[in-house]
Parts: C-alpha cells; sequence; structure tokens
C-alpha cells in the first residue's frame, strides 16, 4: 500500500527509512538491497540524507522504493503519481506495466487521468460512494474521460 501520504519519518536517513520498513514488512534488510531500491526510484545518492530535507517528489519516491522490498502481488495505491516529475512518473507508470506483466495488479485511485490511463485496464469513476463508470480503458480517450468524470462525478455542467 502506497498511500497519499508518504508516511516516511522525518529524522530518518532513506536509508534508515526503508531498513524500517523492510524489518517491519520482514523482509531483506541489507543494504545491497536497500540501496538497490533507492537507485531504482533515482534516489541513488540520497540514501544518507534526511527524509526532512526531501522534496514532496523525492519522499513520494521513498514510498515507491519500499514496494520494491516486498513480494506483492497486489498494490493499493493513493495519488501515486502526486508530487512525481515528468521522470518520475515516467518511471512508475513502466514500473506499473511491468509488474502487471508479471502477474501483479494494482488498483489506482488518481486524479492523474492522462497517467492512470496509460497503466490501468480498467476505469472506475465514483461519485457518491457508488461507481457511476466502470470501462476498460482502451475505450476511454483522455477527452473521454474528462468529459465522463465532470458529467457523471460532478454532474452535468460542473467545474472539477
Amino acid at each position: 500500500m502506497v498511500g497519499h501520504g508518504a508516511w516516511v519519518y522525518e529524522d530518518l536517513t532513506a536509508l534508515e527509512n526503508l531498513r524500517f520498513w523492510a524489518v517491519m514488512g520482514g523482509q531483506a534488510a541489507g543494504a545491497a538491497t536497500l540501496r538497490a531500491a533507492l537507485e531504482a526510484v533515482e534516489l541513488g545518492g540520497s540514501d544518507a540524507q534526511r527524509a526532512r530535507t526531501f522534496s514532496a517528489g523525492m519522499k513520494r519516491r521513498l514510498a515507491l522504493a519500499r514496494v520494491l522490498l516486498g513480494r506483492a502481488r497486489l498494490l493499493l495505491l493513493d495519488e501515486p503519481f502526486t508530487g512525481l516529475d515528468r521522470a518520475g512518473r515516467k518511471w512508475l507508470a513502466e514500473f506499473l506495466l511491468d509488474f502487471k506483466s508479471r502477474g501483479g495488479a494494482f488498483v489506482v485511485a488518481t486524479h492523474s487521468f492522462d497517467a492512470g490511463l496509460g497503466v490501468g485496464d480498467r476505469v472506475a469513476i465514483l461519485s457518491g460512494g457508488r461507481i457511476v463508470l466502470d470501462r476498460p480503458a482502451a475505450e476511454l480517450g483522455r477527452e473521454d474521460l474528462h468529459r465522463l468524470y465532470d458529467d457523471l462525478a460532478l454532474g452535468p455542467g460542473a467545474a472539477p
């Protein structure tokens, strides 16, 4: 699970944060494994920096590095693209597509329509606690999704 918040400990270094989460999850916590996860999310030179010095995007990358340590087959991601720069968004999309190709599944809650359309198999729109749209992503273009979201979730003519 990667929530909307980064869930990093500000006073710990990037490496210490990963070690904490790895140990809590019963995962390998060797320095080489942790550094490889940091490298994979492009935080390789930041392993000794305190998380409080990180930008929002760097904290998001650190949170995503935790995912690399696990053996999960299902990922629950809440706004995973938030705070990421273009390179980070690209990395995350590629990671999710690779994860899916290896038999994994994920659920992404996002307002980043473009990013979500690029990785998901289905699109669902929630409104008032109910699913008001559930379609294969291949059936929807960016403009279609924006229009449907505006009409279904916000009501006809409403601004997001």
